[in-house]
């Protein structure tokens, strides 16, 4: 499982012009789900995502978590982490889990993340043509992978 994990000052995703998910200072977190991930993948994201200290303290030092500035969270699914660009131009998606593995993983990362927040989860549209805005703050953007554990 990868995720792309990006501090944010606002961000939200839109599908077929309405806006599914709106927040403010928090993180946008994209992830990837390969058919090789399984609970034990998700609660290790869950638990570094939720603690990251990268959200500034009284002195202006990255020194915060999530959990502790009780900020806010969306969590988008997106396939195309798992691109294979190794030959030629075009990405192959191989890699990717397909939608009847990748959705109730998906799902279950952001009940997951919702229990270990103790509030609700902003989300995507699973497979939706999505615009998503954010302003990075920072920028601090981190990637995660979980077969590595980095």
């Amino acid at each position: 499982m990868r995720a792309v994990v990006q501090r944010v000052s606002s961000a939200s995703v839109t599908a077929e012009g309405e806006v599914i998910s709106a927040i403010e200072t928090g993180l946008l977190v994209l992830l990837g789900v390969t058919d090789q991930d399984g609970m034990e993948d998700i609660q290790w994201l869950i638990r570094k995502i939720a603690n990251l200290r990268i959200f500034n303290d009284a002195e202006g030092v990255m020194n915060l978590s999530l959990s502790n500035i009780n900020g806010e969270a969306i969590v988008v699914s997106q396939f195309t982490l798992y691109a294979a660009t190794k030959k030629g131009n075009r990405p192959s998606y191989i890699k990717a889990a397909k939608p009847d593995i990748a959705v109730p993983l998906y799902q279950a990362f952001v009940l997951e993340l919702e229990k270990e927040l103790g509030k609700k989860v902003g989300t995507g549209v699973f497979g939706a043509d999505m615009k998503v805005e954010l302003v990075n703050d920072g920028p601090v953007t981190i990637s995660m992978d979980s077969k590595n554990k980095e």
